[in-house]
């Protein structure tokens, strides 16, 4: 067990365990941005930051089948900051909320020596879309193409610019699909940890491993911040599914099958 799951294992809760916690028809996320973990201030504006950090929050609505609605921020700024980059901040939190229909209620703010960010989404949902619900045979997909992330932030670590198009600094997320899908899908998630890391969680949640169907480099699975959707399904849906998937121009890679097999993460975890 890594550091990471240790620490959570402490809390005893059956809300711990997906993207957000669900109670009721209510989903609460939270997830943290901060400086020198997840980015550096010469890498990205102070408008992309916050709209990075708005981003991943709501990743976590989107992967629950759930309509984010408010959201509280807690920013912790350095005394060096300007009162311009502040706007920015406040801008890039702004348009991405309302790009998603969010209100920002609320949050905190304090001085810090460097610029990390906190946000809660809460959501609403009708039909929660859950990392457990997996069954034997079921098959395992992931949507769109994985591995940019990774090699954008190699890039940045070499000093290189990227392209303001860039996955690391634009997020795509994938609610069209879950929205048009998610009577046919069992389970799911977001891939924010690379593909085999989120497949342990999924593994972990479900008491099954995989059977791969497909080889899958390193390079592709252990690239994290993707954002893209990690789902299962029965495979009676696979024709209705990949149909709705090209309905909303969403590509669906189908590349595993859950197995009754140990299943055992070949990546190096992110946060510990």
């Amino acid at each position: 067990m890594n550091l990471e799951n240790y620490f959570i294992s402490q809390f005893n809760s059956s809300r711990i365990g997906d993207d957000g916690a669900l109670i009721g028809d209510t989903v609460y996320s939270k997830d943290a941005f901060f400086e020198n973990v997840h980015f550096k201030t010469k890498w990205m504006s102070h408008y992309q930051i916050a709209a990075k950090s708005m981003m991943i929050n709501i990743s976590d609505a989107i992967s629950m089948n759930a309509k984010p609605k408010y959201a509280l921020l807690s920013v912790a700024m350095p005394k060096s900051i300007s009162k311009q980059q502040m706007r920015e901040l406040a801008s890039g939190f702004k348009d991405t909320a309302s790009t998603y229909g969010i209100e920002i209620i609320g949050g905190d703010t304090i001085s810090n020596i460097k610029l990390d960010i906190t946000i809660t989404i809460i959501s609403t949902t009708k039909r929660p879309l859950l990392r457990s619900g997996l069954r034997q045979g079921y098959m395992i997909a992931y949507t769109g193409e994985l591995g940019k992330s990774k090699k954008d932030l190699q890039r940045l670590l070499g000093n290189a610019k990227l392209h303001k198009k860039s996955k690391f600094v634009d997020i795509k997320l994938r609610e069209k699909f879950v929205n048009n899908c998610s009577r046919l899908l069992s389970s799911g998630m977001d891939i924010s940890d690379g593909l085999f890391s989120d497949l342990d969680k999924l593994a972990s949640a479900n008491k099954l491993g995989f059977k791969f169907n497909k080889k899958i480099s390193k390079a592709i699975a252990c690239s994290g911040e993707e954002y893209e959707m990690l789902v299962a399904f029965d495979k009676r849906y696979k024709k209705a599914l990949i149909r709705r998937a090209a309905q909303v121009r969403t590509p669906l890679n189908i590349f595993a099958t859950s197995a009754r097999v140990r299943y055992t993460n070949r990546c190096k975890a992110h946060h510990f």
